[in-house]
């Protein structure tokens, strides 16, 4: 299915457009400060996952930023379903809802009332794709694992800009990405520290750590408090695996024997190296391997074995930077 023809549509402040004439004009506070909220949403069996979660969080985050919602969460919800209802139709039987939901504070007041723009205030937008797109070459990391790296760019703390408030103003996880790609190390991802040197998160994701069949994971403190991350948690905990959410170092690596990421693409993706600590990879009875199996047995889906077949059909990254790789 090409570009041009790909019939996808995206809601656009009540409307259901075309995705190429949906549209958020130069003038709009998103592009002027990165002044956005969103929430990027996975399905299971085509069902959302934790959707009322990413909702609860869009609705918190504009709260805090003080762009006035323009729908309740029940509005928010039928335009979910009505954008969920449309992509059915178009979408293959494999693929599985990628939502992504965006709200802008709108035109700049001094463009508002001068340009050729019709909306005014807030405007939220609610795309729908599949999430192969997303997980596009990720077996590798599934088979052979991720080097997970500590860049030399910091994280910025809480007390400088909320980091649980998930917005668009990102650039220092693209930075954090250029510093790690310039190691040339093999399947590296980007963790950021804080300013006192407490790990805190990749760049787009949240890391985990396994000691003695335990699980560590930092603080909730400067970093996004990810939805996944917080099933992961309960998940854990519910299967009486111990987890505890600690400050955690550089210097902590060499204890550790298992690493993982988490987000809600992926789920799940190992670690086989942290710096220069070598893990121990998916070792039998692991935890990585139990976690993301109760997981699996959860959702109905074998997530590992969704995203290895998705990527046998073909590569559908482009040649530009991801979420968690830096091309240069």
């Amino acid at each position: 299915m090409g570009f041009m023809d790909s019939k996808r549509k995206v809601w656009i402040n009540g409307q259901l457009l075309p995705e190429s004439e949906a549209k958020v004009p130069i003038y709009d506070s998103a592009l002027m400060f990165g002044d956005t909220v969103f929430e990027m949403t996975r399905s299971f069996n085509k069902e959302h996952f934790l959707l009322d979660e990413h909702i609860d969080r869009l609705n918190a985050s504009a709260e805090f930023v003080e762009i006035k919602m323009p729908y309740t969460k029940n509005q928010i919800l039928d335009a979910i379903e009505e954008v969920t209802e449309y992509h059915n139709n178009i979408f293959t039987s494999d693929d599985e809802h990628r939502l992504m939901i965006n709200l802008t504070r709108g035109l700049l007041g001094i463009y508002e009332n001068n340009v050729d723009f019709p909306v005014k205030g807030p405007i939220l937008t609610i795309a729908n794709f599949p999430l192969k797109w997303t997980v596009s070459g990720m077996s590798d990391y599934f088979f052979n694992g991720i080097h997970a790296v500590v860049s030399n760019q910091k994280m910025i703390p809480d007390f400088l800009l909320n980091a649980a408030v998930k917005n668009r103003s990102r650039l220092h996880y693209m930075m954090a990405n250029i510093d790690v790609s310039k190691m040339n190390l093999e399947r590296a991802w980007a963790l950021l520290e804080d300013l006192e040197g407490n790990i805190c998160e990749g760049t787009g994701s949240n890391i985990f750590f396994v000691k003695n069949d335990e699980i560590f994971t930092p603080k909730p403190k400067n970093m996004l408090r990810g939805i996944s991350r917080q099933y992961v948690i309960d998940l854990a905990r519910k299967n009486n695996i111990n987890v505890y959410e600690e400050d955690i170092k550089e210097e902590d690596f060499s204890s550790f024997s298992e690493a993982f990421f988490t987000a809600t693409p992926f789920c799940m993706v190992p670690c086989f190296k942290l710096n220069d600590h070598i893990l121990d990879f998916r070792p039998e009875g692991g935890i990585y391997n139990k976690v993301l199996s109760l997981w699996s047995n959860e959702v109905s889906v074998d997530i590992e074995k969704q995203i290895v077949n998705w990527n046998k059909e073909k590569d559908y990254s482009g040649n530009n930077s991801t979420p968690y790789k830096f091309k240069n």
